[in-house]
Formats: structure tokens, C-alpha cells, sequence
């Protein structure tokens, strides 16, 4: 039911749009279904308020209270800020919107809106989007967008209404980072990716990270990790960074709405050159960089006590990403980055230096091989890298090859559904010697073993032999395939006698071809 309601929201959406570029468009769509969650669930929030503050057997109980009581009591903010629900003003509210959508003066009305909002809600205080006005749509279309918008029910419970806000999210941002194609990436990490992730890390408590966190989908996708295995909203610290105003705003917003709290720095900023968390260190760190960067460096960051293993190159930010997150971690910590399959193997800069390093201090825990066509925005194949201050077993590297895990799911796009995930999450659980706690609450421990053709842990003596190369592919061998009690000389036989009877069968064919073309009077 659900998928459909998105489907159906998305055409209409896509529709409505005209020529206006999709990365423009997707502000305006998820500002104003920003709006309306916020409306529904402040509107919902009062109505179980009021109900409350009438009834005697409820610790809310305001007594002989008049109607005028209840409507002075209803202001409290207090009372919606204890259940992470924000307080919107009268003149902010969805209805009011709705009611001057066929009104020029729609997209300035909307604007005002959000300045209304974020001066009730301190949290949201420059992080709401205000282009309404200014919005290049042809004449009507924002007016039909509020409508449509309107059409999303988030109901009266405010789990059920957060659930529904967050697939509706999370969808739209996928749909928009595919219509973005190339341009729209940066930002957009696919959910499979992001699950493979957080699965294998398990951040059920602590201080999470994210350097470039886009949309905001890695701390999203942790809060639903922990709510699943039994934890609750709030175990975990969120810290991020992003460079594009626009997309930290996008991410502020996703977290907001989902009731999470945040710390995304002062500013949008370069996590190179502003770092706005330089004395964090982070139990758990996930983040996609967007690959092969070649325009990161800045003469400032020169001997910067990041680069513990060696100065990462000038032309690619490879190596100063995966160096900057271990440099943030706490001893304890452990960190999943999403990277380009070169970052594995190239040797070009200083880069096979600064991998030897990080082997021979033995702070690469898991290599895994990704399938193909996983991202919306690039072909590049792309790996996870996993690494650890203290690892649980000391001088091996666990490699992973999961390039034949993908499933197709358009005629363009794969993922790793949740059998995949699974997959790797527990060969990765049994390596360590872990006990890996399931969804339902249950818990289960398996002994590793390798697989060939799928994983193998490896001695840091074998991998200095391959160069420091980390490629799995190179370490996990072919796949065992079952015998065959077929000797090969009578399977050869047999193949050739079949070939040999498809060779006549071909020429008796070629005869009566001729014998055809020769009755209509060609010369063959």
C-alpha cells in the first residue's frame, strides 16, 4: 500500500516539475513534505493534549479548566518539545498554507513560513530552505505541488507518522538522486550500501560520524539498526559534516524529522580545510567520499597531524579520507568508508606507501568487494574498507569478495538485498569471534572458516608478499565447483559427435536453401 502511495507521489511530483532541473526541484518537494509532517504531527500533538488535559483518570488532568484554560495551557512548548515535536505557528501551519496555494504569492508565503518555524524551533534555526519565492516553476505548478503534497497522510500516531515520513524521504531522495544521474550522487549513498554498512559495524551505542554525510541516510540507517536489535533513539551521539549548503540542510532536515538529535557543525564546511569536529573521537564512523577527488588540497593542510602514514596525494583525497577518519577514531573505534576499487591497489603518489603503513600497523580489519552497478550516479566499482585501532584478531585481514551478491533491480541498478547483507554481516561477526545479535532479539555464534571464492583471512606476511595490494579478489581463490565423475575424454567424445551432428544437420539445410533459391530462378 505504502509502495504504491510513493510510486504515485513520485509521477505526479516528477510531473509536476516541467523543465526545471531535478536538483533544483528536490528542495522544494522535501521542504514542503518537511511542512507537512511537522503540521500533521504538531496539529496531532495538541489534539491528544487537549484530550488529555480534559480527562480525569490522565496525569494531565487541568481540573475545572475552562475552554480558554486549555487554549492558554496548549502553549506550553514544553509540552511538544518533550515529545520531539516542534511548535509551529498559526500562520506556519499546513492549512494555512494550503488555503493560498492558487495565490501568486504562494512561494513567499511559504517562505515566511519557514522563518516563522525556525524562529520557534531554535534547532532548525538556518538549516530550513527558503527558495519558494524565487522558484523558477511555471505559473500554477506550486500551487499543485502543495495539493499533491496534501494528499500524504501521516495520521494521528506520531511512530506510525514518523515511519511513513521517513519511507516517503527516503524513496524521494533515491528517486531524485537517479533523475540527477551524474550531478546527483555526491550526496546520495544507496540503502543497500548504507545497510551493508551499519550492519557489519553494529553502532548500538557511542558517538557515530559521518565526515561527508549527504542526506544524512548512514546516522538514519543506524537509528534503525539499534532500534530493531532492542536500543532506542538516542543511544547513539550523531557528528557530521557536509560541504554543500543545500545538501546540509537536506540532512538536517532528514534528521530532524525523525526526532534525531544532531551535531552537523556550525556551517556547511570543507571537513579538509574546516573541520568542525577536530576533537571528536568517534566509536563509530560510516561514510561514502565521493571518489577520487582530484581539487581537495590546500597549502594549510601541509603537515597536518592527520596524515599519520604518509602525506596522501595532492591529486586524489583517497588516502586523506580514510587517514582523517582513523585519526578521528578512539582506540576502541571502528570505521566503514565506501571508496573506489583503485583506492585498493593503485600505488600511483605515495598511496601504496601510506597502504603499506596502514597494513603493517595492523588497522585494516575487512576488505569487501562490491558488485557492480550499485551507485545511481557512476559505473566506477567500488569496494568497503573497515578498518580498526584494536582489532580482535591481530595480524589477519579478512577479505570479502561480494561482487556476485548483487541483484538486478531495474535494467540499470543492483543492490545487495538483505540476504546478501546478512551474509556478509555474519562472516564478518564469526571472523572476530562476535555474537551476533539478531533483529527478533535472538543472538547466534558460528565459527569462521573461509570460503573460496567468497573469503579468506590472510596473514599481514602474505599480503607484504602481494605488494600491500588489498584487491579480495586476489586472496579468497575460485570457487569450489563440484566434481564431475564425467572422465573428460568421454565428455569429449560426446561434444564431438554432437557438434558433428549439427554440422550435418547445417549443411542439409544449406542444400535445400539452394534447392529453394534455384525453383525461384536465382543462381546459386
Amino acid at each position: 500500500m505504502l509502495d504504491d502511495i510513493k510510486k504515485t507521489l513520485w509521477a505526479t511530483a516528477d510531473k509536476l516539475r516541467a523543465n526545471m532541473d531535478a536538483a533544483e526541484y528536490k528542495h522544494l518537494v522535501l521542504g514542503l513534505i518537511f511542512i507537512k509532517y511537522i503540521s500533521d504531527t504538531f496539529t496531532a500533538r495538541t489534539a491528544e493534549l487537549a484530550a488529555r488535559l480534559r480527562d480525569p483518570d490522565d496525569e494531565y488532568f487541568y481540573g475545572d479548566a475552562t475552554d480558554e484554560d486549555i487554549a492558554a495551557e496548549l502553549e506550553d512548548r514544553d509540552y511538544y518539545t518533550s515529545a520531539n515535536v516542534f511548535w509551529v505557528p498559526e500562520a506556519a501551519r499546513w492549512e494555512a498554507i494550503r488555503a493560498t496555494a492558487k495565490q501568486s504569492t504562494i512561494g513567499k508565503f511559504i517562505d515566511d513560513a519557514l522563518g516563522l518555524i525556525e524562529a520557534e524551533n531554535p534547532k532548525l534555526k538556518g538549516i530550513l530552505d527558503k527558495r519558494y519565492a524565487r522558484a523558477q516553476l511555471p505559473d500554477g505548478k506550486l500551487g499543485e505541488l502543495v495539493d499533491l503534497i496534501s494528499t500524504i497522510g501521516f495520521g494521528e500516531n506520531a511512530s506510525t507518522a514518523r515511519d511513513v515520513l521517513g519511507q516517503v524521504y527516503e524513496y524521494f531522495l533515491g528517486m531524485f538522486a537517479s533523475a540527477e544521474g551524474k550531478r546527483g550522487g555526491q550526496f546520495y549513498t544507496p540503502a543497500s550500501i548504507v545497510k551493508t554498512l551499519v550492519a557489519v559495524l553494529a553502532p548500538h551505542h557511542g558517538k557515530v560520524y559521518d565526515p561527508c554525510c549527504g542526506s544524512g541516510g548512514m546516522f538514519v540507517q543506524s537509528e534503525k539498526f539499534i532500534e530493531a536489535h532492542g536500543g532506542k533513539i538516542g543511544d547513539v551521539s550523531i557528528y557530521g559534516q557536509e560541504a554543500n549548503p543545500t545538501t546540509w540542510r537536506l540532512a538536517a532536515m532528514n534528521l530532524a524529522i525523525r526526532g534525531i538529535d544532531f551535531n552537523l557543525g556550525r556551517e556547511p564546511a570543507d571537513t579538509f580545510t574546516r573541520n568542525q569536529h577536530a576533537d571528536l573521537r568517534a566509536d563509530y564512523i560510516l561514510a561514502n567520499p565521493p571518489f577520487n577527488i582530484s581539487d581537495w588540497w590546500h597549502g594549510s593542510l601541509e603537515g597536518d597531524p592527520r596524515w599519520h602514514y604518509g602525506d596522501p596525494p595532492q591529486g586524489n583525497a583517497n588516502y586523506a579520507w580514510l587517514q582523517h577518519m582513523l585519526h578521528h577514531l578512539k582506540p576502541t573505534g571502528r570505521a566503514g568508508i565506501v571508496l573506489a576499487n583503485g583506492s585498493m591497489s593503485s600505488s600511483q603518489n605515495n598511496e601504496g606507501v601510506i597502504r603499506a603503513a596502514m597494513v603493517d600497523a595492523d588497522v585494516v580489519e575487512v576488505m569487501v568487494a562490491l558488485p557492480g552497478q550499485l551507485f545511481f550516479n557512476t559505473q566506477i566499482p567500488a569496494c568497503l574498507w573497515f578498518l580498526a585501532k584494536q582489532k580482535q584478531r591481530k595480524g589477519e585481514v579478512l577479505f570479502i569478495d561480494a561482487r556476485k551478491l548483487g541483484k538486478m533491480i531495474s535494467r540499470v541498478q543492483a543492490e545487495l538485498d538483505d540476504a546478501a547483507i546478512a551474509r556478509i554481516a555474519e562472516t564478518v561477526a564469526a571472523w572476530r569471534g562476535e555474537v551476533l545479535h539478531g533483529a527478533e532479539g535472538g543472538a547466534s555464534i558460528t565459527t569462521y572458516e573461509d570460503v573460496p571464492g567468497f573469503c579468506r583471512s590472510v596473514p599481514l606476511a602474505e599480503i607484504a608478499q602481494h605488494g600491500h595490494v588489498l584487491t579480495p579478489g586476489r586472496y579468497v581463490g575460485a570457487e569450489e565447483v563440484e566434481d564431475d565423475d564425467e572422465a573428460f575424454a568421454e565428455k569429449m567424445q560426446k561434444l564431438t559427435e554432437k557438434l558433428g551432428e549439427q554440422m550435418a544437420k547445417g549443411a542439409e539445410l544449406d542444400a535445400l536453401i539452394r534447392q529453394k533459391l534455384g525453383v525461384l530462378g536465382y543462381e546459386v
